[in-house]
Parts: structure tokens; sequence; C-alpha cells
């Protein structure tokens, strides 16, 4: 059998990956009686006079939802919100197991945007965060800022912070292998979504100062400012320095880095040609790359990553959202700032010592023992010791914490 059918027989056979396991044994009326009625009485009613005391006392101090709506799923495409279910509870198993993180799937039966809001805010009770996956770009950045504005714990979305967070791990130890400065690489982003934006935001913050990024219509430039929305202009503020212009051939001519998170099969060979020496290529579009890794090496590319785990550096963001759950969890963080996904950064990039950095290999193993630990520790570290809130760092100014 292959994966798929594995795959298909695992989840019919356990009728899915999850269960409900109690901490505290019901074996005897006393028993039933401190766990239940009437002894739940006094923890509810402390509750309900001091409502920050949930976290000291329930599940809410360790237990994340996982939000889905189903409009965009592993490339699957907007299958909705029963279908992301399989896939959602994956992600739980991925918390628990790497993370400790408890984990409830939540796969919504609306992809309109304020009931995906007013649904989690009514449920924020039983949870400490909220991770959003596998929602639709445009409707996943308005459904983002939102709940950060409206509610006191961590939300945090794969697709965007996830990506980030680990892209820039491999971008760090991947010129810390050439021994090339961040401060004079040039980088192209191609893609303007929420994965491009979200790593173009994270690259200026570890010190990369020349970044242009391309959407479908070609480089983001002032000449096109009439097409963009808020978001778009928001990147041009940081972005295309020497004021380009024109399409991906344009734009890759020269460049150091490449970070594809667009369409498979958008670069040539040809086109890595015309990139500076030793280039370093990311094609990160799925299920298939912007080019493949062979291909890549082909055209010149000393460096090449994806996001498939059957090449070698697999850009996975597992090997981040274990940990930053965890330390945000630990740090009863209320959400998760830009100083935390830059602490979560090096935390990943340091997991590979100088010794062991090669050019197949410039991230760690998401098994590796004691990863999510220290990431989740330099996350915590950050929250006590930064001690930012909403009103000191805004939304555009995220991409200036350096």
């Amino acid at each position: 059998m292959n994966f798929y059918e594995e795959s298909l027989l695992l989840h019919k056979s356990h009728k899915g990956k999850l269960e409900i396991v109690s901490k505290v044994s019901v074996k005897t009326r006393e028993e039933l009686s401190i766990v239940y009625t009437p002894g739940i009485a006094k923890p509810c009613l402390l509750i309900a006079r001091s409502p920050e005391e949930a976290r000291k006392h329930t599940i809410k101090a360790n237990t994340i939802a996982v939000v889905s709506d189903g409009s965009a799923v592993f490339g699957l495409g907007n299958i909705g919100g029963m279908a992301s279910l399989p896939a959602m509870e994956g992600k739980a198993v991925l918390f628990k197991e790497l993370g400790g993180v408890d984990a409830f799937p939540v796969c919504l039966s609306t992809q309109d945007t304020d009931g995906i809001v007013e649904t989690v805010k009514n449920i924020i009770s039983s949870f400490g965060g909220i991770s959003l996956e596998g929602i639709e770009a445009f409707r996943l950045i308005n459904v983002e800022r939102r709940l950060k504005e409206e509610l006191d714990i961590p939300v945090f979305h794969d697709g965007g912070h996830g990506v980030a967070v680990v892209v820039c791990a491999a971008v760090i130890n991947a010129f810390r292998f050439l021994k090339k400065p961040l401060k004079h690489v040039r980088a192209l982003v191609c893609g303007a979504g929420v994965g491009g934006s979200h790593t173009a935001k994270m690259l200026y913050a570890i010190g990369v100062r020349d970044i242009v990024i391309c959407d479908s219509k070609g480089i983001l430039s002032a000449s096109r400012l009439s097409e963009f929305d808020e978001y778009k202009l928001e990147l041009l503020e940081f972005t295309n320095k020497d004021r380009l212009e024109g399409g991906l051939d344009d734009a890759i001519e020269g460049r150091d880095l490449f970070i594809g998170l667009s369409k498979p099969r958008l670069l040539t060979s040809e086109m890595v040609r015309t990139m500076e020496k030793d280039p370093v290529v990311f094609a990160l579009a799925t299920p298939e790359p912007e080019i493949f890794p062979d291909l890549a090496k082909f055209g010149g590319a000393r460096i090449a990553a994806t996001c498939r785990p059957d090449f070698s550096n697999y850009i996975d963001t597992a090997l981040a959202f274990p940990g930053v759950f965890r330390g945000a969890l630990d740090a009863e963080a209320k959400e998760i700032t830009e100083a935390m996904k830059l602490a979560a950064v090096h935390a990943i990039a340091e997991q590979v010592p100088d010794g062991e950095l090669s050019e197949e290999y410039i991230l760690p193993d998401v098994f590796k023992q004691g990863l999510a630990s220290e990431v989740a520790k330099a996350v915590a570290d950050a929250w006590v010791n930064d001690g930012m809130t909403r009103d000191q760092l805004s939304v555009k100014d995220s991409y200036i914490f350096v």
C-alpha cells in the first residue's frame, strides 16, 4: 500500500486520530464527589469571581482550538469544514506529540468572516489559544486581525506565521553556511499572499534589507499603487528600494535568494542562472514546487529547499508551531508578538551547529529531541522580557522590529 491507502485504512480503523482521556480517577463515590458535584462548586465559583483563575484550574491552561472553515486545506482547495476534519485532527496530534499541547479541531460549517469571528469569540472560555488553519488567504487575514484585536489569548496561523518563522530560520542557516551576511543578501519573494507577506516582513526583521516581491502581475512597485489593497501597500513601504519594474524575469536577475510561495513550475533553470553566484532557491509551492531541486541545482543553485519531505531541506512548519504555542501557553501570553516569532526563528536556526551545516542540511529534523522545548523557552522568554502590548507594537510596525 502507498501512503494514501495506509492513511485511509488508519483513519477508518481508529475512527479518527483523537480521543478524550481523563487525567484523574473516578472509581469511588468520594472521587466522584471531588471530580464532579458537589466538589466542583468551589472552582466554578472561584472562576466566576476571578476569570483569570481558569488558567490555573482548567484545561484552558494547555488547550488550543485548531479552527478551520475548510476553504484552503493543504493544497486540496475548498473542501469544506467537515472534509477538513482529518487534516485538523492531524494538526492536533502534532501539537500533542511534538509540543505537549492539547489541541482540539473546530471545523466550521460557515465560510463567512463574521460567522468565523463570532464562533471563535463564543468558544474561547475553553481555550488558551487559537490556531487558524486551512482558511482562504484574504478571509484569513481579516479573521486574524479581528481576533487579535478582540481576544486576549494568542492567535496564530501556520500558513503565514509558521511559514515565515521556518523559512527565515532556513535563510539564516543557508547564508551562515555560505558565510554571507544577511545585510548583503538580495532577496526575491515570489507570492504576495499570506505566506509571502509574512515571510517578507520576517526577512526584514532578521536583517535582509534588499527585498523585492512579485505577485501574479509582476513586481510590486509604486507604478502599480492603484491596484493595491492596504496589505500590499504595507509591503511596498519596506521593499523594492531600487524601484524595479517588470515581471519575474526582471526581478530574479542578480538575486542571492529566491523564496517561492506561489505556483508550480514557475521558475526555470535558465532563470536561476541569471541569479547571483551560488544562489539559494526555496521553491515552496505545494504540492508541486516552482522548480524541483535537481533543476534548481542544474541552474546553479547552491542550496535548494521545498515543502516536500521527499527532498532534503524540507521546510516543515511543524518545526515552529508546537514550540511557539508551548511557549505562549507557558508564559500565559495574551498574544504572539513579533518578538516571540523572531525568538522562534533564532531558536530553530541554532539547533543546527556550524559543524553540522551543509548544502543538504540547513534545518533540524522535526523529531530532534528537545527542539520544541528550546523554541518554547525562547518564545516564553521573549514575551516576559519584551513586555510589548498591542498598543506598543502595531501591525504596521511589525516589519521594522529588529
